[in-house]
């Protein structure tokens, strides 16, 4: 049995992938969530987590995994996201929206319960990391429906930290991690202005070298992980005194 057991979701790409690759513990299971193949040193399990018929799939895993677990470490990092349909709410594509707020809004809330209920009787250091936003606090016109399901997570992160440090003693974390390399970004700055008005700004970031590289990232925010933040905090990375 491994010493440490970790789940992510979107690990097929961008951050989640990162952070499926960098993970700091010897002896380390990780198990991948993701329509995609996350890689072959990563195992698989194959959901689209804007289905809500997946979501107990993932729940049977966390409690299936996690039977006589006696390690160290349990972790679940929610890194599934999508910023898909890009454009004013009144005029994209109402399916494509809703798959957009089960995804981002939903789907974290739902696992992450199905997680803390999952972990509840274990002695191992448990911790449950949701990717937040900037743009949960920042207006961006032609993203409303990523901004409020990122809102809606650090919201739950606060209230179900504050849980946490009552009873339960999971550590569950929002960070945010800032404009990084990642195919999000690509998408941003292709969408038209029209759709997006802040599109010039991504651009820019890019064109000025401040996209931050995907698996420093993930370092840093196993950093954050391995050194302990209040529970229930919504951090940014950026503000983090980290290597």
């Amino acid at each position: 049995m491994a010493a440490s057991l970790v789940w992510i979701s979107g690990a097929s790409g961008g951050i989640g992938q990162a952070l499926a690759k960098t993970v700091p513990w010897d002896d380390t299971r990780v198990i991948g969530i993701s329509r995609g193949h996350p890689g072959d040193s990563i195992e698989h399990l194959e959901v689209d987590l804007a289905d809500p018929s997946t979501w107990p799939v993932v729940g049977a895993s966390f409690r299936r995994e996690l039977e006589g677990f006696g390690g160290e470490h349990v972790v679940f990092v929610q890194a599934a996201g999508t910023i898909d349909p890009m454009g004013f709410a009144a005029e994209v594509d109402s399916e494509a929206y809703l798959r957009n707020v089960l995804l981002n809004s939903a789907a974290p809330q739902v696992l992450g319960q199905l997680f803390l209920a999952a972990v509840r009787s274990l002695s191992a250091r448990r911790h449950l990391v949701m990717l937040t936003s900037g743009a949960a606090r920042i207006v961006y016109p032609g993203w409303s429906s990523y901004g409020a399901g990122k809102a809606a997570l650090d919201q739950w992160v606060r209230n179900v930290g504050d849980e946490q440090a009552k009873r339960g003693g999971v550590q569950v974390l929002s960070v945010a991690p800032g404009t990084v390399d990642t195919a999000m970004q690509g998408r941003l700055r292709d969408t038209p202005e029209a759709d997006f008005p802040s599109r010039q700004k991504f651009l820019d970031l890019r064109q000025q070298g401040k996209l931050s590289d995907p698996q420093q990232v993930a370092g840093r925010i196993w950093g954050m992980i391995d050194r302990g933040v209040n529970n229930g905090s919504v951090v940014d990375l950026r503000n983090l005194d980290l290597p």
